[in-house]
Order: structure tokens, then C-alpha cells, then sequence
């Protein structure tokens, strides 16, 4: 088999996962978006089927899978329409980490949940004063007796609400000055002490962001995964990963609007010919497609080193895979709103409402500038900038 193809069991996984999506679809979706409901019953199902935790170990419940599966589901729900954020987040980041650096009696506590959708986990590290200098963490850990306490903020923090726990990025309390030491940290989302706050956002989705506030939220020493002096190392076990679920979050996205501009301009005739034989119609439709075939290409790749243990060169990739399909998206979208023309714009036809989505890819999880700062440091050996 061709090493740019994937396996026959991963492209029977995403038909299996795009056939219970179409179940649902776009409609759905948004309008519990709109209603202020969750999609709790998709989410479910998923994990019914074993694809919500597919990447995580079978004797905890998973799937025994690798990152480019669950970056398979991510992608073919989005590109059904239902893009599922806390996919990024829960099994992705969290499922990781803990599976990677938790301790046997922490991975049956807590991947169990993650894998069957009943103990969802979120993700913590973007801080208001921080912003992308996650060196600038102000939340602290500190040490009493046998307890960890923590305190200090959290922005922009997806899926509070549907989480049991939290996954809190954290440094020590002497180590505030220096290079960070991080330290992850399960906080419960009913600790005293904890506490948070929706942000209204112009996006359509029905999973949300709160800021959080953790005022002297104590906790057993248990709390702490992986080693305190682990260092940066742990976190990014999770962070590649996350990478990789963005990008295919984007990908998906931009399949979704390809597939539906395509259908629109096919059909919709203007001057006594179907306005897809237009090339002004035409070539941004292709254009986008080329650029979101190689952005998943690069996914294809980054997974396949993260799965194969290669963290720095998984780094590279994930990052330039993020990157390029961030921007397949933006386009993708851009083009299939100008496509549908004045319907483009209307709730109806549900294009509008992905410009939000797509541009949100060049912003989170990592700006597309600070992924340029890698690519130009690491990849071109040129001086550091920040």
C-alpha cells in the first residue's frame, strides 16, 4: 500500500463515522447551536461505537488506536456539519497526557470516562494576562501537607459546562520566575473554590467558553499527573496532539463548504448555464480544494509521527499542519459563501455561520503567527523573535 493512502480499516472508520453523522447533520447542529442546547446525543453515540476514545489504550476502554484515528473522527463529524469541539480537547489533549504520563490507578480513574463520553474532560492553560506567551502563567500550585492548592485564572476555556473534570496547567509556586516548569493538574469542575463564566462569542456552536476563576481549589496529591519536574515535555504530549485535532477540525470544515458550494453551483443556473461552469465560480472552489487536500496530507503525516514517538519532527508537522489547514479553511469557506452569493449570507443556506468557525482556526489553539515563529526558528534555523 501506498504510504500516502491510508489503511483500509481507517478509511472503513471514517465512512462508519461520516454514516451516524449524516444522522444528524448541519441542521441539527446549529440549531442547537441557536437554542442554547448540547449535542449530548451525538456525543453519546460516538462513544457508544468506540470512537470517542479510539485513541486511547484498550484495557482503559479505548480503542488501542493512534492520534490519526481519533483526528479521522474529528474531521468526518465536521465534515457532516457537526464539528465537535471537546474532541480536541477531552480524549485528544487530556486522554493523552494521562495515558502517557498518569499513573495506573489515575488512567482507570479517569480515561474510562473520557472513552464512554460520561466523564468528559477540559483543558486549561491560556491565562487573560499570558495570552500566547504561556511562560507568563500566573496560576499557581502550592503544597500543604499532603494537598496541592491551586489559584489563579483561566480564559477562553472550551466545554466548562460538559466537563467533570479539568485538566489545569499550573507552575509551582517557586518556580514564578524563569523558564516555565508547567504542572497538569485533574481539578473537578464541582470543587469548591472553582468557579466560571460564559464569554459570549460570535460563533455558532453549542459548546462554550467560560472563563474560570480557581480561588484556593485543594487538592489531593493524586491531583498531579506526571512528574512536577517533567517540564514542558508533558505538556507537549498534548499539545502535538491537539494540533493535529485542529487541523483536522479545519479540514473537515472545509470539506463541508466545498461539498456544499459544489452542489449550489452545479445547480444554480444564471446566464442559461449552471454558474459552476463560470471559472470565476469555478477556480476558487478548486484552488481551496487543492490547498485542504495537502493541509490533510500534512495532518496524515504529523499523526503518523506522533503515533511513531518522533515528538520533535511530530512538532514540526503538526504545527505546519495546523497552519495550512487554518488556512484551507478560511478560503474554503470564503469561496463557498461567494458562491452562494446573496444566499450566502442567510441562515437558510448555513454558510455565514462558518466564517466564524473557520477563521477561529488561525487564532486557537495556537496563532498562526507563533506557528510562523517555529517554523522560521526551527525549520529555518532563523534567529528567535519573542
Amino acid at each position: 500500500m501506498s504510504t500516502y493512502t491510508e489503511t483500509d480499516e481507517r478509511l472503513e472508520l471514517r465512512r462508519q463515522v461520516a454514516r451516524l453523522a449524516k444522522g444528524y447533520g448541519r441542521d441539527w447542529f446549529v440549531e442547537r447551536a441557536r437554542s442554547g442546547e448540547k449535542t449530548t446525543e451525538l456525543w453519546m453515540e460516538i462513544a457508544k461505537a468506540g470512537y470517542l476514545g479510539i485513541n486511547i489504550p484498550e484495557e482503559y476502554g479505548g480503542g488501542g488506536g493512534g492520534i490519526g484515528d481519533v483526528a479521522a473522527v474529528c474531521e468526518e463529524l465536521a465534515a457532516e456539519g457537526c464539528p465537535l469541539l471537546m474532541m480536541v480537547v477531552s480524549p485528544a489533549i487530556c486522554g493523552t497526557v494521562i495515558a502517557r504520563y498518569g499513573t495506573e490507578e489515575q488512567k482507570q480513574r479517569w480515561l474510562p470516562g473520557i472513552c464512554d463520553g460520561t466523564a468528559t474532560m477540559a483543558f486549561a492553560i491560556t491565562e487573560p494576562d499570558a495570552g500566547t506567551n504561556s511562560h507568563n502563567i500566573t496560576t499557581t500550585a502550592r503544597r500543604d501537607g499532603d494537598e496541592w492548592v491551586l489559584k489563579g485564572q483561566k480564559i477562553y476555556i472550551s466545554g466548562v459546562d460538559e466537563a467533570e473534570n479539568v485538566l489545569v496547567v499550573a507552575r509551582t509556586e517557586d518556580a514564578r520566575t524563569g523558564k516555565l516548569k508547567p504542572c497538569l493538574f485533574v481539578v473537578p469542575t464541582d470543587s469548591a473554590g472553582f468557579e466560571f463564566t460564559a464569554i459570549p462569542m460570535e460563533i455558532v456552536s453549542p459548546e462554550k467558553q467560560f472563563q474560570v476563576f480557581i480561588d484556593d481549589v485543594r487538592l489531593p496529591a493524586d491531583a498531579l499527573v506526571g512528574d512536577e519536574d517533567g517540564g514542558l515535555v508533558q505538556l507537549f504530549a498534548g499539545l502535538n496532539p491537539e494540533r493535529i485535532m485542529a487541523a483536522s477540525f479545519s479540514t473537515g470544515l472545509a470539506r463541508h463548504a466545498l461539498e456544499k458550494a459544489s452542489a449550489y453551483a452545479r445547480e444554480r443556473t444564471v446566464f442559461k448555464a449552471p454558474i459552476g461552469s463560470h471559472q470565476a465560480i469555478a477556480h476558487p472552489l478548486a484552488m481551496a480544494h487543492i490547498e485542504n487536500e495537502l493541509a490533510r496530507l500534512m495532518t496524515q503525516k504529523a499523526s503518523a509521527l506522533v503515533d511513531a514517538g518522533d515528538d520533535m519532527a511530530a512538532g514540526e508537522a503538526a504545527n505546519m499542519a495546523k497552519y495550512a489547514a487554518a488556512e484551507a479553511a478560511v478560503h474554503a469557506v470564503d469561496a463557498a459563501v461567494q458562491t452562494h452569493g446573496g444566499n450566502g449570507i442567510t441562515q437558510e443556506y448555513g454558510m455565514a455561520g462558518l466564517l466564524v468557525a473557520a477563521r477561529a482556526g488561525r487564532i486557537a489553539p495556537v496563532s498562526r503567527e507563533m506557528i510562523l515563529n517555529f517554523v522560521a526558528m526551527h525549520s529555518l534555523g532563523l534567529p528567535k523573535s519573542y
